[in-house]
């Protein structure tokens, strides 16, 4: 599903195209796609609110097997589930990559955004940038971790909840129901503010404390909170719920313009901040926690052909949970994988 020129999603911009198979260079590998996750960062760039390279297939949280290595390419074996992320490329000589900041590096190249995603039959990416995934996950249930729960467990731990916290999520879509799942894990009492009906009833029957309309008052003060809506005007009524001292962790690549701020809403120390693309360490954190819980994502599954109205709807807030496009309605659970050595993470955890 190629996107040749931006436009309003109601003019379906993206539109069947036969391409050859693309092939790995040095270091990369060739992915058989099996499925891959709808994101509203999609939506922001077919609609050009996020610049891109065009024509440029999108998809950034793909899951399928590796069908080719490039040259040198040797992390996994052919016929593996991997995943593959938002993140595809960085540097790794800025400043921010040698401090363990890649997610700030000015150089970074995106999947299916500087680089053909998983709106595919096939692609290519690094082989750095792969992940294999967590055992008992389909790969359906597996794609929206690749980005809406990395970069949603990304901007948890950047509200500052600890357990026991009182944590606000603003917004309650494809992320911010995946970031329950691991605050309620780790602990917290969750408070889901969201203006569609539906979205609060799949907040109450996931465990959240209290789930109401998003200038509604839960009758106590937040702790922490993380915005997921690309609503500016929900800033200023996000800091008003903080406690003293609280952090609003702001997950939006695209925002409307933020109204002018009452300074008394920020006074008492409290921290608003933006969240920026993630790490591969965030990704393989992410992962083992999604195992140890386990994380189910509710998804809506629509083909390939449909990538367009997957679009539409997470635009118009009618999906319940995640949009997944299945490429191979027939694929393979990753529990089928034969045992592998330990991860990168493992194995640097060890030697700390």
């Amino acid at each position: 599903m190629l996107l040749e020129r931006v436009g309003p999603l109601g003019r379906r911009p993206l539109r069947v195209a036969q391409l050859p198979d693309p092939r790995p260079s040095a270091g990369e590998i060739a992915i058989e796609v099996d499925a891959c996750g709808v994101c509203r960062t999609d939506l922001h760039i077919a609609e050009g609110e996020v610049g891109a390279r065009l024509p440029v297939v999108l998809g950034h949280q793909v899951v399928g097997r590796v069908v080719e290595r490039g040259a040198g390419a040797d992390r996994f074996r052919l016929g593996e589930l991997v995943g593959v992320g938002w993140l595809s490329r960085t540097d790794e000589t800025c400043p921010f990559c040698r401090s363990g900041r890649e997610n700030l590096c000015a150089q970074a190249v995106f999947t299916g955004r500087d680089r053909d995603g998983g709106f595919a039959e096939r692609m290519t990416a690094p082989e750095s940038a792969a992940h294999l995934l967590p055992a008992g996950f389909t790969a359906r249930q597996a794609a929206p971790l690749l980005c809406a729960g990395i970069i949603g467990y990304r901007t948890l731990r950047l509200s500052g909840a600890r357990p026991g916290s009182r944590l606000g999520l603003f917004g309650f879509g494809a992320s911010a129901h995946l970031v329950l799942q691991v605050a309620r894990h780790e602990g917290c009492e969750v408070y889901v503010f969201t203006r569609d009906e539906r979205h609060r009833e799949l907040a109450r029957e996931m465990g959240a404390a209290w789930a109401g309309a998003t200038a509604e008052d839960p009758g106590v003060p937040l702790d922490a909170a993380a915005l997921f809506a690309p609503a500016g005007e929900v800033v200023p009524i996000a800091l008003g719920r903080l406690d003293r001292g609280a952090t609003l962790a702001v997950n939006a690549i695209h925002m409307t313009p933020i109204p002018a701020l009452d300074y008394e809403k920020l006074y008492g120390e409290r921290v608003i901040r933006s969240v920026m693309n993630s790490t591969r360490r965030d990704a393989e954190e992410f992962l083992e926690l999604a195992r140890r819980i386990p994380i189910r994502a509710q998804i809506e599954l629509f083909d390939l052909e449909e990538a367009n109205e997957a679009l539409l709807r997470i635009e118009r807030g009618e999906v319940r949970g995640a949009a997944v496009l299945q490429i191979r309605p027939g694929s393979v659970d990753p529990d089928e994988q034969p045992p592998r050595p330990v991860s990168r993470l493992e194995t640097e955890t060890e030697e700390r």
